[in-house]
């Protein structure tokens, strides 16, 4: 088994400890940095049949040019959403599939996931066994079904309260009932898809917005490597959803490009959902930061964007930022070579 991500949370603490061990298995930790290419390069010397990783990983790996997951039998993701095109742009490239799931430190690891026989791109999966979950608005009462609410879930394995935090155990444990946070929706068959934390919900002309699905919208075009769509404000101080996206490798920012791109998106999304206006170049280095809350990092935490987002966003924007994942930037000509202390050059 191969993992690199960090063991302070859940994902991390099974990945590496709990599922090695009951097996007997051997666990590669990765020490170093994770780069795609010492990725590659410690597959290819270890070997390993299972792979462990997050979506911006992934990401990460299919835009590095060579490599190969020779030898490896199954990858999983979590920590983030997994774009269903990401998915499948693995899979055309690698012939290997990758489970996606959800979890959470307070029920020890994941009770969502996909299995090996029944893989749906862009769902999270069903039920864990040993888990139940239902789906309540803001009164906690039941939703229908493919009606979206937040994710309660009950079973043995989650923790009894928050150390020192009072409030917040009253907030998230209900009883037999994990308040999980997650806004979700149920299919018939049982499958969940996730649309975001309840404090990412953007209201939009009265109507609720899920930054995911704008966001998997943009990636699905082939000029976006990543994306992250954030709350802005117009002149008459209204929501409106801000999208930032970083390009793939081979594509440089044009107006035609910009153009291509609202033009993809008004096509496939209602139109208070897409992300118009003018345009603004940056490049941002990717920055590691550790898991947090609050509206402004749902763009690291889910998507795993990295990106440094402002409070405030000029609403309807698209901004392009221009840079090579996981590496830093490279100053662009008029600044003077000079990065800010936010990672905006």
């Amino acid at each position: 088994m191969l993992f690199r991500s960090q063991d302070v949370f859940a994902y991390g603490l099974g990945n590496s400890l709990y599922f090695p061990f009951s097996v007997g298995a051997t666990t590669v930790l990765m020490p170093e940095r994770p780069t795609p290419q010492s990725v590659f390069d410690t597959i290819a010397r270890y070997k390993p049949t299972v792979f462990y990783g997050v979506p911006t990983l992934y990401g990460a790996m299919m835009a590095h040019e060579g490599g190969s997951m020779d030898g490896v039998r199954l990858c999983t993701s979590a920590g983030e959403a997994l774009p269903a095109h990401l998915f499948k742009r693995w899979k055309d490239r690698f012939h290997v599939d990758i489970l996606d799931g959800i979890g959470s430190t307070e029920v020890s690891h994941i009770y969502i996931s996909n299995r090996v026989e029944d893989i749906r791109p862009g769902s999270t999966g069903q039920l864990v066994p040993g888990y139940e979950a239902k789906i309540v608005d803001d009164q906690l009462q039941e939703v229908p079904e493919g009606e979206i609410g937040t994710v309660l879930i009950k079973g043995d394995s989650t923790a009894a309260y928050y150390w020192n935090k009072h409030e917040k155990t009253k907030e998230a444990m209900l009883g037999e009932w994990f308040n999980t946070d997650d806004k979700f929706f149920v299919d018939q068959e049982g499958f969940f898809y996730y649309v975001g934390r309840s404090n990412d919900m953007l209201k939009v002309g009265g109507i609720w917005v899920s930054p995911i699905e704008v966001e998997a919208c943009l990636i699905g075009h082939p000029a976006v490597l990543e994306s992250a769509v954030v709350p802005g404000r117009d002149d008459e101080n209204l929501v409106k959803p801000s999208a930032y996206i970083v390009l793939n490798k081979g594509f440089e920012a044009s107006l035609e490009l910009e153009q291509e791109i609202k033009s993809y998106v008004k096509k496939e999304l209602a139109h208070y959902k897409f992300p118009g206006g003018s345009i603004l170049w940056r490049i941002c280095p990717r920055r590691r930061r550790a898991r947090s809350s609050g509206s402004n990092s749902r763009a690291r935490k889910r998507n795993g964007t990295g990106l440094p987002v402002k409070s405030q966003v000029s609403a309807g924007r698209l901004i392009i930022l221009v840079r090579s994942p996981l590496y830093p930037a490279r100053p662009p000509p008029g600044t003077g070579g000079v990065c800010g202390p936010d990672g905006i050059c």
